[in-house]
């Protein structure tokens, strides 16, 4: 059974306290300092006064390279599929 740890995270002004597995801490803490660091630009480049905009501002943001990764690993999958076959018709040719 895995170690349980309570870790505080700070965003956007909030702390929020968790008891997680040990092994999610690293990702967890990388994940707060990204929304932090994304909180802090757009902070900077836009006249946004609400926290709750920003927040969703990031949310679209992290999403949306969640989507196009899964867009993109699709893509690829097609792609090695497709010279997979004809690399096996060139077989078969050479083969018969």
């Amino acid at each position: 059974m895995e170690n349980k740890l309570k870790i505080k995270l700070s965003i956007a002004d909030r702390v929020y306290p968790l008891t997680i597995p040990a092994s999610q801490e690293e990702g967890l803490r990388k994940a707060a300092k990204k929304i932090e660091a994304m909180i802090k630009q757009f902070e900077q480049n836009y006249a946004v006064r609400d926290k709750q905009d920003v927040l969703a501002m990031c949310a679209l943001q992290f999403a949306s390279q969640v989507e196009q990764k899964a867009i993109d690993k699709d893509t690829n999958q097609k792609v090695l599929e497709e010279k997979l076959k004809a690399l096996d018709d060139l077989l078969k040719a050479q083969l018969s």
